[in-house]
Formats: C-alpha cells, sequence, structure tokens
C-alpha cells in the first residue's frame, strides 16, 4: 500500500505546461487539472474543452500490479478519452500512456512530482 499512496500529489507534465492533482476517487485514483500554461488552455479550447482547470484528465486508475495503474485518460486538445497505463518509476517519477483507435494511437509521457 506504501507505492499506492505516494501516486497521490501533484504532477506536472514534461513541460511542466499543466499540473495535475492525483487523488482517490472511490476505490480508483483520477487526476484533476489544477493549473494550467494560457497555451495549453488555448490547445484545450481548440479542442472543445471549454475551461482546462478542473477539468478530470484520469479517472477510473486502479492498481494492476508492478506499480501500475490502468484506467482512462481525457486528452483535452484531441477531446477524447484513451486507455490510460500509469507506472510508477520512483517516488517522484510516472509515466503516463494512453492510447486510443485500438492501440494505434500511442503517446506516453513522463510527469514528475511538485513540492513534498
Amino acid at each position: 500500500a506504501a507505492s499506492a499512496q505516494s501516486l497521490e500529489g501533484r504532477w506536472g507534465n514534461p513541460k511542466r505546461s499543466v499540473v495535475v492533482e492525483v487523488d482517490r476517487c472511490g476505490a480508483a485514483y483520477c487526476g484533476t487539472v489544477i493549473q494550467a500554461s494560457d497555451k495549453a488552455k488555448r490547445n484545450a479550447r481548440k479542442g472543445g474543452t471549454a475551461n482546462l482547470i478542473g477539468t478530470r484528465i484520469l479517472s477510473g486508475l486502479k492498481p494492476v500490479g508492478n506499480n501500475k495503474f490502468k484506467g482512462k485518460v481525457f486528452v483535452p486538445k484531441r477531446n477524447l478519452y484513451a486507455s490510460a497505463t500509469v507506472r510508477q518509476v520512483g517516488a517522484n517519477v510516472m509515466e503516463v500512456e494512453g492510447c486510443a483507435i485500438a492501440g494505434l494511437l500511442c503517446d506516453e509521457q513522463r510527469w514528475t512530482r511538485i513540492g513534498g
């Protein structure tokens, strides 16, 4: 349970243009955007997401073993949901992979923990 606990907290994407707060949502974890750059907000609006701040972009993340979690990720600039795999690779680093269109379109990012 100690490694699962460390998923909770604030995480920044590679460019630090988006900060997500990951917390428990019932039996799973979810992540909500709490900070975003102007560019990230513009890209989200172009994709159809009016307010990026407050948007839940990770949902239903449940542990599947080996510090991995599976759930859904919402991609605001494409306005689509994809299956997500989140893998914790250290106390302060997690890899977030989203795959859409039956796994044909996948993207992976390394997010880092912000704060302590």
